[in-house]
């Protein structure tokens, strides 16, 4: 896969979970497709990734499941 920012081929999608929102409206996502070049060092997500994010939070309600997440603060 080539990468949208240098060019170069080698580009890999790796999975990641992204947080959004905080408090009561905390809502994690898991694993998400994101673009890693390992010749640029950039990491991305693509368009149609960006969209259905934004349709996953649109429907938290209907798709997301309850758990219990420990949380600790970095001071």
């Amino acid at each position: 896969m080539a990468c949208d920012i240098c060019g170069q081929a080698g580009a890999r999608i790796r999975r990641v979970s992204r947080t959004y929102g905080k408090g009561q409206d905390l809502l994690v996502i898991e694993n998400i497709p994101m673009i890693s070049c390992p010749h640029c060092g950039e990491s991305y997500l693509t368009a149609e990734t960006l969209h259905q994010i934004e349709k996953i939070k649109r429907e938290r309600k209907q798709r997301s499941i309850e758990r219990p997440v420990a949380v600790a603060s970095y001071s």
